[in-house]
C-alpha cells in the first residue's frame, strides 16, 4: 500500500511538472487577452488616445489619423482571439495549440509593424514588454510538454 501511494505521488508530480509550462502559457495568453481587450476598448472609445495618455502624434508616419483602426485590430486580434484561445487551452481543445501559435505570431508581428511604422518608444517600455511576451509565448508553445498537454491527448 505504501509503494502504490509513492507511485501515485510520483506520477502526480510528473504530471504537474509537465503541465507547468502549459499553465504558464495559459496565464500569459489570458493576460494578453485581457490587456488587448482593455487597450482595444479604450482606443475605440477614445480614438484620440487621451484615455490611455497616448498622443495622436505617436501615429505620425503611419497610415492612421487616429487610434480607431489600431484599437479595433487590438481588440479583436490581440484581445478577443487570445481569450478564445485561453478557453481552448483550458478545455484542451485540439485547435488550441495552433491558436496559441497564432496569438504569439500576431503579437510579434504587431510589435514589429508598430516599431516599423511609428518607431520605438522606450517610455513606457510597452513595446519591449509585449515584444518579449510574444517571444516567451513562442518559446513556451514549442516545449514538448506544452504541445503534448495542450492538444487534449
Amino acid at each position: 500500500m505504501d509503494i502504490s501511494g509513492k507511485t501515485f505521488t510520483a506520477m502526480s508530480d510528473h504530471t504537474s511538472s509537465q503541465s507547468y509550462g502549459l499553465y504558464v502559457l495559459m496565464g500569459l495568453i489570458l493576460f494578453q487577452g485581457l490587456s488587448g481587450i482593455f487597450g482595444g476598448i479604450a482606443l475605440v472609445a477614445d480614438p484620440t488616445g487621451e484615455l490611455l495618455q497616448m498622443p495622436v502624434s505617436m501615429l505620425d508616419g503611419s497610415p492612421f489619423e487616429d487610434f480607431l483602426v489600431p484599437g479595433i485590430i487590438l481588440l479583436i486580434i490581440l484581445g478577443i482571439f487570445p481569450s478564445v484561445v485561453f478557453y481552448g487551452l483550458w478545455k484542451r481543445r485540439s485547435w488550441a495549440w495552433l491558436g496559441s501559435l497564432l496569438v504569439s505570431a500576431a503579437l510579434i508581428i504587431w510589435i514589429g509593424v508598430e516599431i516599423w511604422m511609428v518607431g520605438y518608444h522606450p517610455e513606457p517600455p510597452l513595446q519591449l514588454a509585449y515584444g518579449a511576451l510574444g517571444l516567451i509565448l513562442m518559446g513556451l508553445i514549442f516545449l514538448p510538454s506544452v504541445r503534448n498537454n495542450s492538444i487534449g491527448y
